[in-house]
């Protein structure tokens, strides 16, 4: 019983692990987002985004809540339609960490300018940028 109760109690202890590691300060947050800028996923973005964040597109800036980036956005995809996307720099520091990419859509190349911030138990974007490149 006392042997059960030990790989009970292991068991536990490792799922717990698991769980807490998919959103610990270590993981790389920038993959489910990079996967969701090359496919164009809104929905699916959004999910990563700040109850409030800054969205910058084509130097115009929004302070906006969590639906209203998802609109501007998709809103985006819609006129740009993206191809691939690669990161090109990642950086952290403590509980932040920034990422730049390069976003090919619409037949046109974006730089993305990420921050996302570790706050509680996961990772959220504050602040998303796209540019065109000149």
């Amino acid at each position: 019983m006392k042997n059960m109760l030990n790989i009970t109690m292991a068991l536990v202890s490792l799922l717990v692990g698991v769980r807490s590691a998919a959103q610990s300060p270590g993981y790389d947050v920038f993959v489910p987002i990079a996967k969701y800028l090359q496919a164009g996923d809104a929905d699916k973005l959004s999910a990563w985004f700040a109850d409030n964040l800054e969205i910058t597109i084509f130097s115009v800036t929004n302070d906006s809540s969590r639906s209203q980036a998802r609109q501007i956005l998709k809103t985006f995809f819609n006129s740009y339609t993206p191809r691939s996307f690669d990161l090109t720099h990642k950086a952290s520091r403590a509980n932040m960490k920034y990422a730049l990419g390069a976003l090919n859509a619409g037949g046109e190349i974006f730089v993305v300018t990420i921050f996302v911030s570790y706050k509680d138990t996961s990772y959220k974007i504050q602040q998303l940028k796209i540019e065109k490149i000149q």
